[in-house]
């Protein structure tokens, strides 16, 4: 892979004399104590302060800080004035503009586009103190408040939204966050390599528009530059009748071939691949071509491994999109640095006695990895963080534990969570660099474990033990989401996890149980769920422990139909579960499910227009009846219910048998009717009243 800088070996700012900040301005009163005349770089973000490495404008901030910048803060600015943008004064070197951990749509509304009616990263649980795309609204009033300042967005909007994306809450397919932000820069993933190496050239004048050659960031231009190759995207792969294409970016024939429509052909050589940018379908022709949109995002996704991955342009109207490839992942030794950097570990003291929900869910809890290489097609993770896992070193993590005790507020002795995107994926990867570079595939576990994956839980059942151990600390939780398929690798994990290291429920996430929505998801088969199920069980009971697992599972995922849910349903009643806490699908931006949402179309597979057509479910009576499908316990869902088996054919199984999905009866009070309709309901309707 690249060779890059370590990310703390620049020479510092002159600023760095000011030392460091006990916490990172907010205000002009707080930047006179500080004996600060103006800011190098501020950050405006949708989020509360909290000076903890958990949240993006906390860990942006002290690394600049780390490098000799003074930085300041602009959270949850009114958004309807200029006013909040000005009162730090004028950036020397640029704003920097996040919408917060969360985009601000997903923040906002429910996956029925309601107004959500909290805010976990606000005061109090407050809502309505973010706009809606915030990435847009922050970068025009922080252009508005000082004519001239660099804007550079990031964080998970902005880096969502680099290319022409399907907008959900609109339903409309809008174009890069770049094009509405008028933004100078777009820095997207784990954007660290990219910040230090941009505020450092901007302090020794080097000008924002010349800065074009850094990985991950995403820019306009209107022409493309000298000295490089450019290949359209149709010739990878044809968004046409089908047609046979080699591969020809494909690195290394080592790489396992099983990935789904991933060929493996003859490497090309590396100088080739660095000057070589791929066209993407335009904006115009994805927005009003819903084949070349799958095409376009199929293409994206086999450019995403920072081995191997080309530049890509996009088209808006005269000018482009121009991304460079990803970023190079950061060391543990560097990974480690970033955490240990002077953070409070606590909100802004201006909060003062305010509950930031965010925080407290976090507080006592320690990240041990950064990525994911699981691949699922309706999660973000990837595209943001990456596949390529980053680790932590097992004695800065020891060393963070300590931290906690001692410094978090309301520490009892209990460390909440040892994780990241996925606990037990800590020290697991690929086992030969060469092949890790070279490889296209989405998913390192679909449809199976890929050969090449290195599994040995060892080290992370080692972790939990010295965690343990560490004095002062009486119980060590993991509630991050557990890769189960990847668990039954190692029994002897499983036994270490579910003997000291769950408190009495674990979360884990099979999402359905049918083949259907299951491939289009990514995921493996319900027969793991069971078999994982049998190991946790028998490890419990050896213990002499009560404790249970919690399964996660999605309604209206493309791919899914209502009998998929039905059978779902019946599953669920014969393992007498009642899901108390259900999801139905949110098409976020980017990701690959959204795209099958969108388009009705598998980019899972080469995309042609005689290619898979993928069942979508649109409506809401059909996202509310297969949500129901999920609490077919609830009295409420049982009208629905009711009438959508008789539709279905399957009135035999409503009735008040063990083997019936729902009761022949309506409780007095449930399910919309009223009692006047219950009494007047004919008998053979069962509506009848309760006794």
């Amino acid at each position: 892979m690249t060779s890059v800088p370590d990310l703390f070996s620049y020479r510092k700012h002159w600023a760095h004399k000011f030392g460091t900040a006990p916490e990172l301005p907010m205000s002009r009163a707080e930047m006179d104590l500080l004996g600060w005349d103006s800011c190098d770089v501020i950050i405006v973000t949708g989020d509360a302060y909290i000076d903890h490495p958990s949240f993006g404008m906390a860990i942006i901030g002290r690394l600049l800080e780390a490098q000799g910048f003074r930085v300041g803060l602009i959270v949850q600015p009114d958004w309807t004035s200029v006013a909040d943008f000005q009162h730090l004064g004028r950036p020397n070197l640029f704003f920097g503009i996040t919408a917060g951990n969360m985009d601000s749509m997903v923040n906002r509304y429910t996956a029925d586009r309601r107004a959500r009616s909290d805010d976990a990263y606000t005061p109090d649980a407050a809502p309505g103190r973010r706009p809606d795309r915030s990435v847009t609204v922050y970068a025009q009033r922080a252009r508005e408040a000082f004519k001239g300042v660099p804007i550079v967005i990031g964080g998970i909007e902005a880096s969502l939204r680099r290319i022409a994306h399907f907008d959900y809450w609109s339903e409309t397919v809008r174009r890069s966050v770049l094009v509405d932000a008028k933004a100078d820069l777009l820095l997207f993933g784990n954007a660290e390599r990219a910040l230090v190496e941009l505020a450092h050239r901007l302090a020794r004048g080097e000008p924002i528009g010349e800065i074009r050659d850094l990985r991950g960031t995403a820019f306009m231009r209107r022409d493309q530059p000298e000295g490089w190759t450019l290949i359209d995207s149709t010739q990878l792969d044809t968004p046409g009748p089908l047609k046979i294409h080699n591969d020809p970016y494909e690195d290394d024939p080592r790489c396992d071939d099983r990935a789904v429509g991933v060929p493996v052909v003859a490497p090309v050589p590396r100088a080739t691949r660095d000057k070589t940018v791929i066209r993407l379908p335009s904006y115009e022709q994805v927005r009003d071509d819903p084949v070349l949109y799958a095409h376009a995002s199929r293409v994206f996704h086999l450019e995403t491994n920072p081995g191997n991955a080309r530049a890509l342009v996009q088209a808006h109207g005269e000018r482009e999109v121009w991304l460079n490839p990803p970023p190079i992942p950061l060391t543990s030794s560097e990974l480690d640095r970033l955490h240990e950097l002077p953070f409070t570990r606590r909100p802004h003291s201006s909060y003062g006695e305010a509950r930031l929900p965010a925080w407290e869910m976090i507080r006592h809890s320690v990240i041990i990895l950064r990525g994911c290489f699981g691949g699922c097609t309706f999660c973000s993770i990837t595209e943001h963080e990456g596949r390529i896992i980053q680790n932590r070193s097992e004695d800065s993590i020891l060393r963070e534990i300590g931290e906690v005790r001692d410094r978090a507020p309301g520490f009892t002795g209990t460390i909440s969570d040892l994780g990241g995107p996925s606990a037990n994926m800590w020290r697991l990867g690929c086992r030969d660099p060469r092949i890790e570079a070279a490889c296209r595939k989405l998913s390192c576990v679909y449809p199976d474990i890929c050969r090449n994956l290195n599994t040995d839980h060892g080290p992370l059942i080692q972790l939990y033990r010295k965690a343990r151990a560490v004095p002062g600390i009486k119980r060590v939780l993991i509630a991050s989401g557990l890769r189960y398929d990847l668990a039954m690798r190692s029994p002897a994990y499983i036994r270490e996890l579910v003997t000291h290291h769950v408190g009495g429920y674990l979360k884990i996430a099979p999402e359905h149980t049918e083949p259907g929505p299951l491939g289009k998801m990514m995921k493996p088969g319900i027969g793991i769920f069971d078999r994982f199920k049998e190991l946790f069980d028998r490890y419990s009971r050896e213990a002499g422990k009560e404790q249970y697992l919690i399964p996660y599972f999605i309604a209206g995922h493309p791919g899914t139909t209502d009998v998929d849910m039905l059978n779902l349903a019946v599953w669920l009643k014969r393992h007498k579960l009642r899901l108390d806490q259900v999801q139905s699908f949110l098409p976020t931006p980017l990701a690959i499910a959204t795209a099958m949402y969108y388009t009705g179309r598998n980019p899972l597979q080469r995309v042609t227009r005689q290619s898979e057509a993928v069942p979508v479910v649109r409506g809401m009576r059909q996202r509310r009846l297969q949500k129901a499908f999920l609490r077919y316990h609830d009295p409420e869902n049982w009208p629905l219910l009711r009438q959508a088996l008789k539709d279905m054919g399957r009135a035999d199984l409503i009735g008040n048998g063990k083997r019936h999905l729902v009761p022949g009866f309506q409780p007095v009070g449930t399910g919309g009717v009223s009692e006047g309709q219950r009494r007047a309901a004919p008998k053979n309707t069962g509506l009848k009243r309760r006794r």
